[in-house]
């Protein structure tokens, strides 16, 4: 491992959307930020072909091209993009303390404050088909991409609430929704079982999983099979929305910041600030409501705003000592 430290204001850990934004707030504010961008620079949006529902961009944009711009606009204010991934964290527990981080298991870097955006990672089934077929009709998000099934027949995966929030809204704007359950029941509360159940265009199929999502550049059609009884069925569909789940990529601070039970950490009221003086945590790594590019953008410049004042009333305190 380098012996030699690197001493920084600012580190922010991961890109996206989250991470630009506070990046260039950061940036904006001479707090000199440093970004590694982790193993998926970009984030989830760079596996999104487009980008349909973010301000400023009428006829919309593909996610690659869109994370692209956005780091170009941190680093035009002076962030420094680097790729590698932070591999340990030692963060202080004290007022002014300071952060030590490990990148890539060999170089050290201390920093007054962080900034997690390590993002989230929708949760799939990871069938082959559904794999090639990710970014052509194959989506982990109904709100996100479903705009673009309007009058169309579509499926969706999924037993608890979000699942049948997101059955809900395809139900409003597609033809037919046929929606998967594994297991004989829902775990989605009552209250939204009754809802899908009221919906005239939505059709249930319990103790049925996806065997194959068929077509080959976009979803044609779904073969699914029945897990009682074997018996298998295809029907056409334009879409399908994976709706089992997302897992926030924050195992490397479990023990020192407090997350709930799903590993999303747990930020103080209207605010980025976690459990630990100088740690600021934004989108979907402390996000499981919405989870969309334009409310993480939202939070990653509350975390730079948060971080500049930490460092603000850090200073103070010293020169007053």
């Amino acid at each position: 491992m380098s012996e030699k430290v690197e001493q920084i204001k600012t580190l922010i850990i991961g890109s996206g959307p989250a991470g630009y934004t506070a990046a260039i707030y950061a940036a904006r504010a001479d707090l000199k930020p440093v970004l590694y961008t982790g193993m998926e620079p970009g984030g989830q949006l760079t596996t999104t072909t487009e980008v349909d529902n973010f301000p400023g961009y009428p006829k919309g944009i593909d996610g690659p091209s869109m994370m692209i711009q956005l780091q170009q606009q941190a680093e035009r204010f002076g962030t420094d993009v680097r790729m590698g991934l932070v591999t340990a964290v030692e963060l202080s527990k004290a007022e002014g303390g300071i952060h030590r981080v490990t990148v890539d298991e060999n170089k050290i870097i201390e920093a007054k404050t962080i900034i997690i955006s390590t993002g989230a990672t929708a949760k799939y089934l990871n069938l082959p088909s559904e794999q090639r077929l990710r970014g052509g009709g194959v989506s982990a998000c109904a709100v996100c991409d479903g705009f673009f099934y309007k009058g169309q027949d579509v499926a969706i995966v999924g037993a608890g609430d979000t699942a049948a929030e997101e059955a809900s809204y395809l139900a409003n704007i597609c033809n037919k929704v046929t929606m998967l359950v594994r297991k004989d029941r829902m775990r989605a509360s009552k209250a939204m079982q009754h809802r899908v159940n009221s919906l005239p265009n939505l059709e249930i199929k319990y103790n049925t999983e996806v065997d194959e999502v068929l077509g080959d550049q976009v979803v044609e059609g779904l073969r699914m099979v029945n897990n009682q009884t074997k018996e298998k069925e295809e029907i056409a569909i334009t879409g399908l929305f994976i709706a089992i789940g997302h897992k926030p990529n924050t195992d490397i601070f479990k023990g020192q910041i407090d997350m709930d039970e799903t590993g999303y950490i747990i930020t103080k009221g209207k605010s980025t600030k976690t459990n630990l003086p100088g740690v600021f945590a934004c989108g979907d790594a402390q996000d499981k409501e919405y989870r969309q590019a334009v409310t993480a953008a939202g939070t990653g410049c509350m975390a730079a705003l948060d971080a500049e004042r930490y460092l603000a009333m850090v200073e103070s305190a010293e020169e007053v000592a």
